[in-house]
């Protein structure tokens, strides 16, 4: 925890003395809360800082973006290969940053990227069981028995998958538009368990992970997570940490670069 006041000095907002006259004029909010005593006590690796609205990136500041994925890019923060990834649709913003697991090359939808690494062990990890969501248009129109089936869990090789949640959200001629709701993270988990029933998937985005939604966000672009948001995440974090037998993997992925947490799910 450091002085308010101190953390501007140092992010270059002003000097010392200024950012306490800046603070003093209501112009900085913390986590979305304006304070006005330049000797408050803030953790810049945790808290949301702004002066007039603008955002503060300190050297410890924790970023957590919220990208629409689109197909066509690679879950990673790079490729040998020269193929577009997903980072190349956020701008640098002097942090490694690292999907939040995986969603397939052909996969849209929602994709946390962050430089938090107890916060996407704890998000990623079976043991928390943090929803996702899907949406899935897949090749007919499945019965009862296939819905059921899904909500039963599916045996796929030697394994059966944990239940899924399941409605049918429309029926078309030929087709049919599902929202899956799962808490693993197998390899193309969604795509392989429908398949196993008889629906192979046509289209495929994830619209939620835990309390976090792609709302409105159209395709290719990012926002910041909310206050509200950030809390969230990192109350998965902290209770991940307190239990036994759990201990985040390094940030930084195999090879010593950022790279995706866990299995493509989807």
């Amino acid at each position: 925890m450091e002085r308010l006041q101190k953390i501007l000095a140092d992010a270059g907002v002003a000097s010392r003395r200024r950012s306490a006259d800046i603070i003093r004029q209501g112009r900085v909010e913390v986590d979305g809360v304006v304070v006005r005593g330049p000797g408050a006590r803030v953790d810049p690796a945790r808290a949301e800082i702004r002066v007039d609205g603008k955002r503060i990136v300190t050297d410890e500041t924790k970023v957590y973006l919220l990208l629409n994925k689109p197909a066509g890019y690679l879950c990673t923060a790079r490729d040998p290969q020269g193929r577009p990834t997903v980072l190349d649709l956020v701008p640098h913003h002097g942090h490694r940053l690292f999907p939040v697991g995986r969603l397939d090359l052909d996969t849209e939808g929602l994709l946390l990227l962050t430089n938090d690494g107890e916060a996407a062990f704890a998000l990623t990890h079976p043991r928390f069981e943090v929803p996702k969501t899907y949406v899935a248009t897949v090749q007919g129109v499945p019965d009862e028995g296939a819905l059921a089936a899904l909500r039963r869990g599916v045996r796929l090789g030697d394994v059966v998958t944990a239940p899924a949640r399941v409605r049918v959200l429309r029926r078309k001629s030929g087709s049919a538009v599902l929202e899956v709701e799962i808490h693993e993270g197998k390899k193309r988990e969604v795509r392989n368990m429908l398949a196993a029933v008889g629906h192979p998937v046509v289209h495929l985005i994830r619209t939620r992970l835990g309390m976090l939604s792609l709302g409105n966000l159209r395709r290719g672009a990012w926002r910041h997570l909310t206050p509200e948001e950030v809390r969230w995440v990192r109350g998965v974090a902290t209770t991940s940490a307190g239990r036994p037998g759990t201990k985040p993997e390094p940030s930084g992925g195999e090879g010593g670069g950022p790279q995706a947490t866990g299995p493509a799910d989807a």
